[in-house]
């Protein structure tokens, strides 16, 4: 399999975003966002998704973080879907549950070539720092667009938000790292009976 990486940068009137990702990197990551609860939370997937990420953003953060962290999610996307190219030879369905003393969480993915987000988790709290916690929907709903993946996210307890995001971030990881791991059953195989993702 070639090397799996990809380089994408995108740039609106609010937004200049610039994502590095190496799908089969060692979990090495570097954060300039303006957003730092996003930083702590991007850090969980490189490191529990073994990818490299090196993500740069500057956006219009004095009115609020709405549109830097959503850029984010859709950028990266683009970058994930990028590095994966055909998506020959990859496990295609990625799952994982994440403890955090009393929070569990699990997320579900699947790269069908079909953009969904399901993710009815209530935080108990508004904010995070300075972030707004119904902006992590937004997150995700930029990168399955962008991503062309189904993705099913559910907290099945916690108390504490921070627990409950940091839960949800860390199994996202896990499951985007088992999708997109290449199976050696399938070497140079898409994994879809209709022969198309």
């Amino acid at each position: 399999m070639t090397a799996r990486t990809a380089s994408v940068r995108r740039d609106t009137l609010e937004t200049q975003v610039r994502v590095d990702v190496n799908l089969d990197g060692t979990g090495v990551t570097s954060f300039t966002t303006g957003v730092p609860f996003l930083d702590h939370m991007l850090d969980q997937i490189g490191r529990h998704g073994m990818i490299d990420l090196d993500i740069d953003a500057k956006g219009d953060n004095h009115i609020d973080d709405h549109h830097t962290v959503e850029d984010i999610g859709i950028t990266l996307g683009m970058a994930v879907a990028q590095a994966l190219g055909d998506k020959k030879g990859i496990r295609r369905y990625g799952h994982a549950y994440v403890p955090l003393d009393e929070a569990l969480s699990r997320v579900v993915i699947d790269f069908s070539g079909r953009p969904g987000l399901e993710m009815p988790v209530e935080f108990p709290a508004g904010r995070l720092g300075t972030l707004d916690t119904e902006l992590f929907f937004e997150f995700f709903q930029g990168f399955v667009n962008h991503a062309k993946a189904t993705v099913h996210i559910d907290n099945l307890r916690g108390r504490n938000t921070h627990h409950i995001a940091e839960t949800i971030f860390k199994a996202f990881g896990r499951a985007l790292r088992m999708a997109v791991e290449p199976d050696p059953r399938m070497a140079g195989i898409l994994p879809s009976t209709k022969g198309a993702l």
